[in-house]
């Protein structure tokens, strides 16, 4: 990330208190458990690929500072549909003052709104339909099956969008986590635009097995294989953008281990979340870390860090942090 050093440099300088201070301090301990030889899960909710944050997530990804994601199935279409239709999106800075009619126009117009920017229908959403059918039809015929997002690994791979890029591929996640293999967990799959499209699918009888397209507790032994290899092998943190299933599922997968596998795996070796959700003992992602001691996800001496603002705001500024240099405190 370009002018990482200088990110750095302003937030040790001005950032020293509350919030300020947490994102600080956050940056520190994620780049302190990387140069310990530390491994990272990030989680993604919310709709942080439509907000572009490839633009940072994709370099912490090439500079092996993200090690698995675990993701709504909304962020892992979403960055895909900004790789092929970015200049077809549409920017609606005043959306909060639209009225019922006005989104009954961007209806009409095939535009999917999230917040201020409308997702194209036709050069997004149905041009990966296109091109993820010609891959789940030949699957669902041989009796084969593959996760979400090997799926979309594939169609990377395989190059058949490559024409239709229009943003630098350097800037997509997606691709840098094809490029690294890292792995992705996606929890409630079905629960998307492409999940959705799958569904109808089955419906219609085009595709046979709805198991061709692997998810829900499929992921869930996948993770518990990979935080056991992984855990086994260095510290592992956990970095939650938003709350919401992304997170909920991924922080689970240690006490199932612990408590319904009988496997004596470490604990999460660190923890941060970002929110804008209030501290609140009635809501999970307003619950301060410490809770998740009880749980068994964290320990008494497991670093934690809750910075209570707009992930679209925060997280950039953090990876810059982590990518600089040296990000000790003075």
């Amino acid at each position: 990330m370009e002018n990482a050093s200088a990110v750095r440099d302003f937030i040790r300088r001005h950032f020293r208190h509350f919030n300020a201070a947490a994102l600080a301090d956050a940056a520190v301990g994620y780049r302190a458990l990387i140069d310990g030889g530390g491994r990272m899960l990030v989680t993604l909710a919310g709709a942080m690929s439509t907000g572009e944050l490839g633009l940072s997530l994709a370099e912490m990804i090439r500079r092996r500072m993200v090690h698995a994601i675990c993701c709504t199935g909304a962020n892992l279409e979403e960055d895909l549909f900004n790789l092929v239709a970015h200049d077809h999106y549409r920017r609606i800075p005043n959306y909060r003052e639209l009225a019922s009619g006005d989104e009954r126009a961007l209806l009409d117009a095939h535009l999917n709104r999230v917040t201020d920017t409308c997702i194209p229908e036709a050069e997004a959403i149905r041009r990966i339909e296109r091109a993820v059918l010609d891959l789940w039809r030949p699957e669902d015929t041989r009796g084969g099956r593959l996760f979400p997002h090997e799926f979309l690994y594939r169609l990377i791979r395989e190059g058949s969008l490559r024409h239709h890029y229009q943003i630098d591929p350097a800037d997509s996640w997606l691709i840098a986590a094809s490029d690294a293999d890292i792995p992705i967990f996606v929890p409630g799959w079905e629960d998307s635009t492409l999940g959705n499209i799958y569904a109808a699918q089955c419906i219609k009888g085009d595709i046979h097995n709805v198991h061709t397209v692997r998810c829900g507790i499929d992921y869930m032994i996948a993770l518990a294989a990979w935080y056991e290899k992984a855990s086994a092998e260095a510290p592992v943190g956990f970095f939650q953008i938003g709350g919401g299933i992304a997170g909920d599922f991924a922080i689970c997968v240690v006490p199932m281990l612990r408590q319904d596998m009988g496997r004596n795996v470490p604990l999460w070796g660190y923890f941060c979340q970002i929110s804008d959700s209030t501290t609140s003992y009635g809501s999970y992602s307003g619950a301060v870390p410490n809770e998740k001691i009880t749980w068994e996800k964290l320990g008494e001496e497991t670093p934690k860090h809750i910075i209570e603002s707009d992930a679209s705001i925060v997280a950039p500024l953090i990876f810059a942090c982590v990518l600089a240099q040296d990000v000790s405190s003075d």
